[in-house]
């Protein structure tokens, strides 16, 4: 079955578009699935930029895993379908935290290529 990811990135100097890869979000319409998986890795993150916030900047990367599987978590967007939310939270942002454009695949287990994509492109 067809599936979509992004990867989670963190931007610490915005200004310097340089970034670590901190997660991914897998979506699969006819699995009705939708999750993310995070890893914020504080020494690649400190290389980048020494003063950054690692708490809070998992903090906000953790809510992006939260906004998948909690519609209550995901405030108003929870209301909608996953495949909308999953557009959502793919947007582009000039934030910290900035989803990576959106790729296809196949899989049989959405879940089981959610955790390849995490230890193949985040850990």
């Amino acid at each position: 079955m067809a599936f979509e990811y992004a990867v989670l990135r963190v931007v610490p100097r915005v200004e310097r578009a340089e970034f670590v890869n901190a997660g991914v979000i897998v979506y699969s319409q006819k699995a009705d699935y939708l999750a993310a998986a995070t890893h914020v890795d504080a020494g690649r993150l400190r290389a980048l930029d020494p003063d950054a916030d690692v708490d809070a900047i998992a903090a906000a990367v953790e809510a992006y895993a939260r906004a998948c599987t909690d519609a209550e978590a995901a405030g108003p967007v929870g209301a909608t379908a996953i495949g909308e939310r999953f557009r959502w939270l793919t947007a582009p942002r000039s934030t910290i935290v900035q989803p990576g454009p959106v790729h296809a695949g196949l899989t049989d287990d959405p879940a089981a290529e959610l955790d390849r994509l995490l230890r193949r492109l985040v850990l």
